[in-house]
């Protein structure tokens, strides 16, 4: 038995990770363009408009409109279907706060569906059974680059006149039965923050085939003013913030955008590689990709069994990352309902709001216990990285490192 690397052996990974520069585009060409249009205003200015046309083909639908961020994304997806006071919508317990906030500023209470265990997603089942006659939308977090099983959920949902937004923010370029995530729901909603499959700093992007709702998104992210006709309406009909992005920020998008499809073919080829190499070992489970899905990997996680493992999570990545491959244990913290603002309903402050807003006129309760396969993923998961730039020793020895860790513990059993 080769002795570990964290016993004083020698690790099977010396040589650092592949690395790139990932604005090593047109981004500096497109910058020095949209300064020279003597305005960064994205309603004047070429590079938005060209981000939006860009983005939309890409995804094969007809519309986009662009934002300030991934977050503010989904709540002009939201603001868009019409989401407000003593709405319930229905989103996951493992995602950003991303997902929830705009539900909050919505002064609507989030409702938390459990998860497929290895997929890592909500499916139509869990979300079944949050459903009531308060659910006004369901926001579908696509995790790690991996699909939910949308179409089902989308099925679902609009038999019972309920609105499908997409959270795509990890899941770029992410097929599914032959079309990209984001584009089976009624709106997708897309990240640009600097840790992404493809990054502006930060922007988002909000894509739609509906008319209706894309004007809606636009005005939402614009303070509700109309640009649509001649000049400009500012008699806004409801409030609205101001989400808008800058020309400096589109003209980076649409390089990255460039790229983005090889990006996210390398991931999903290095990712579904490392399932191959390590799929058979006993104790551990590599993520579930639904067989008509190319996962885009924006990370990739995978849960153990510690007593068929035969050691913890803990000492099982710790061991990873002695033998030179990066491994952290676990992902976030918590579920998102277990986090103060929702077990002490202090979302703003001490008001009690949205849970206690007149218009909900429920009891809802946010606890341990509540999405029983979310907290146990989050007990038994360690992290790893998958990078476009990862190379094909990179790959081999991440999974000679993974196999000598775990048959070291299995032969201490």
């Amino acid at each position: 038995m080769e002795k570990l690397a964290i016993h004083g052996g020698t690790p099977v990974k010396t040589t650092p990770y592949g690395t790139t520069n990932r604005f090593d585009g047109n981004e500096l060409k497109y910058l020095e363009e949209a300064l020279k249009q003597n305005t960064l205003f994205y309603w004047k200015g070429g590079f938005s408009k060209r981000l939006c046309e860009d983005f939309a083909k890409l995804n094969g639908v007809k519309h986009c409109a662009v934002t300030s961020s991934g977050t503010s994304a989904i709540h002009v997806a939201l603001g868009a279907c019409g989401v407000g006071p003593g709405d319930e919508v229905i989103t996951s317990p493992i995602t950003d706060m991303g997902s929830v906030i705009g539900i909050l500023y919505q002064n609507a209470v989030p409702v938390f569906a459990d998860l497929d265990p290895h997929s890592y997603n909500m499916t139509a089942e869990t979300v079944a059974a949050c459903i009531t006659d308060k659910t006004k939308a369901v926001v579908v977090v696509h995790l790690a680059g991996n699909a939910a099983e949308v179409d089902k959920i989308v099925e679902l949902c609009h038999k019972k006149g309920i609105y499908v937004v997409e959270d795509c923010a990890q899941s770029y370029c992410c097929e599914y039965k032959g079309k990209y995530v984001g584009t089976y729901g009624d709106i997708g909603c897309f990240s640009l923050n600097d840790f992404k499959h493809i990054s502006a700093g930060d922007g988002g992007m909000v894509i739609t085939d509906n008319s209706e709702l894309y004007h809606k998104a636009v005005m939402f992210a614009d303070k509700n003013y109309n640009r649509f006709g001649e000049g400009v309406v500012r008699n806004s009909p409801h409030v609205a913030p101001n989400y808008r992005m800058s020309e400096l920020q589109a003209a980076v998008g649409v390089a990255q955008v460039e790229k983005v499809e090889e990006i996210c073919r390398k991931r999903n080829a290095y990712g579904d590689a490392l399932t191959e190499g390590i799929k058979d070992i006993p104790g551990l489970y590599v993520p579930k990709v639904h067989p008509d899905c190319k996962s885009s990997y924006w990370f990739y996680l995978i849960r153990v069994d510690e007593k068929e493992l035969g050691c913890t999570r803990e000492e099982f990545a710790k061991a990873i990352r002695a033998e030179g491959v990066g491994a952290g244990a676990g992902y976030i913290a918590q579920c998102v309902y277990e986090m103060d603002m929702f077990t002490n309903k202090t979302a703003y402050s001490d008001l009690g709001c949205p849970f206690s807003c007149p218009f909900y006129g429920k009891e809802i309760e946010y606890k341990t216990g509540l999405c029983p396969n979310a907290e146990e993923i989050l007990k038994t998961c360690i992290r790893m990285e998958c990078k476009e730039y990862y190379t094909e020793d990179d790959l081999k020895e991440t999974i000679a490192a993974v196999r000598k860790v775990a048959a070291y513990y299995q032969s201490m059993k």
